[in-house]
């Protein structure tokens, strides 16, 4: 009942901090826009039917039923058609799109509001307004990543040792257990207990795992003095790392891959033991650098979302497994959440750094998706705009008229097809994420 518990609690946080999320992200847009003496009537957190609205001055606030996403509602977005155009637009059904929004958008603006147009800003001034709002989300996502890496700390490896096998096997071996003849582990003969951290090896004073592993590889057959502290006394004690198969390993201590991506396996020394892994907070220096990880790591999922949406049809309709770096829905993000508060496998402060980095990638995820140049987003009001400027510069230089705004109302057909790509991904998502969810534990 505990973990039940726990779990809903995993859930409600995440979905809260969502919450916030997008209320801030539309705060993005909103304060900007009347700044610029813009018109916004609505300011709406979720879709659907509205649960709750109250009007203050010319805007309404609200909350709608479906907590996936928000808006706020400018007068003018799109500029009106030019000449013959708007007849020539009002037949077939895409043109018929594209009349449709150009009407939604001159029967938004009321006798008197015409010079409050979004359409009417300088193009730098419609950037802000929809840069604003995926702005919001990535200072969320730093200060929520400046909360892990310097209150919880980032996972290190420590000097001390954590594990100590008691057999040998091969890093490619498929068992995890020992059983009768397998040889004994170095370590384990010699003594080497959980809780002692190395002060060196062979006379060199290690200051990092990494350090006591590299000398351990490098001696297989050769007796080298380990000398630990236990108990808050240090010991000496005699070990022979054997000669073993084991993962290469690059300058950084990580696995080297072939061409392939497999790893590269090698002959070196082996004593059997792991490392204590503990948060360690790092400086304000790191957070960038972990923040601008995590854009990358975003951006990466986006541009190969084709196979990967493949890749989670398989997993969801067939034997395969779900990548946990792999796209999640909102469901699936929650399920995380819940997961990881209600697992007996961590700790309470890894509970709380791990559901605050949930938050902090949902924000990064939330900004790098957002400027995406495609519309309904905001990357595709953003690109737009740039269009514009530049049609407008060559303009100016070559001494040509005024092109005028960019008439965005025309991609509505293609904003259509987005919309229906994203929802077919959405809905292939969530089904994913209750039928074949990512394993966390």
């Amino acid at each position: 009942m505990d973990s039940v518990l726990a779990f809903v609690i995993g859930v409600v946080i995440v979905a809260i901090g969502l919450a916030v999320s997008i209320g801030l992200h539309e705060i993005g847009h909103l304060v900007p826009a009347k700044l610029f003496g813009v018109k916004v009537t609505q300011y709406m957190i979720g879709f659907g039917p509205t649960i709750w609205s109250r009007r203050r001055g010319e805007t309404v606030y609200g909350v709608k039923a479906i907590p996936f996403g928000g808006y706020i509602s400018m007068i003018g977005m799109f500029p009106p058609a030019k000449g013959e155009q708007a007849r020539a637009d009002s037949t077939g059904f895409f043109r018929g799109l594209v009349q449709d929004a150009r009407d939604s958008s001159a029967e938004s603006i009321a006798p008197g509001d015409e010079h409050r147009a979004f359409y009417l800003l300088p193009v730098w001034k419609r950037i802000v307004v929809m840069f604003g709002g995926p702005f919001m989300n990535l200072v969320l996502g730093v200060v929520l990543f400046g909360v892990v890496v310097m209150g919880f700390g980032l996972p290190q490896t420590t000097t001390t040792v954590g594990s100590v096998s008691e057999c040998a096997l091969p890093a490619t071996s498929e068992r995890q257990t020992c059983e009768p003849g397998d040889p004994a582990a170095p370590g384990a003969a010699a003594g080497l207990e959980p809780g002692d951290r190395i002060v060196s090896i062979d006379g060199e004073p290690i200051g990092s795992w990494e350090e006591s592993t590299a000398i351990i590889r490098e001696h297989p057959g050769d007796e080298i003095v380990v000398v630990v502290e236990r108990d808050g006394a240090e010991r000496s004690l005699e070990v022979t790392p054997m000669l073993s198969e084991r993962y290469a390993l690059d300058a950084d201590g990580q696995p080297v891959t072939d061409a392939d991506g497999d790893p590269v396996t090698t002959e070196a020394g082996f004593v059997g033991i792991g490392p204590t892994v503990a948060r360690v907070p790092q400086p304000v220096t790191e957070v960038l650098p972990a923040v601008g990880q995590q854009i990358a790591g975003v951006a990466g999922v986006i541009v190969n979302l084709p196979q990967r949406m493949i890749d989670i049809a398989n997993a969801a309709f067939g034997p395969g497994e779900r990548d946990p770096n792999g796209p999640m829905s909102v469901v699936g993000v929650g399920r995380a959440a819940g997961e990881v508060a209600a697992t007996d496998q961590l700790p309470v402060v890894e509970k709380a750094a791990g559901l605050v980095g949930i938050l902090a990638s949902l924000n990064i995820a939330l900004f790098v998706f957002n400027l995406i140049p495609l519309l309904p987003l905001d990357g595709g009001h953003i690109a737009g705009a740039l269009w514009e400027a530049i049609r407008r510069g060559f303009a100016k230089l070559f001494r040509r008229p005024d092109p005028g705004p960019v008439d965005l109302a025309k991609m509505m057909p293609i904003t259509l097809g987005v919309v229906v790509l994203l929802g077919g991904m959405s809905a292939l998502l969530i089904y994913a994420d209750i039928v074949k969810p990512v394993a966390l534990f």
